[in-house]
């Protein structure tokens, strides 16, 4: 039975947590113009 408890105490923090985060929305923000630089190493 405890561990019954645990459980659901458990899903409705997580649950509380995914509906905080959900309400708060994605952060603004914009990717970069420039492209990353980087080299492809060669194959032998």
């Amino acid at each position: 039975m405890r561990a019954l408890i645990a459980a659901a105490i458990g899903a409705v923090a997580a649950l509380a947590l995914v509906f905080t985060l959900a309400a708060l929305g994605s952060p603004t923000g914009s990717t970069s113009p420039k492209p990353l630089l980087t080299t492809v190493p060669e194959h032998p």
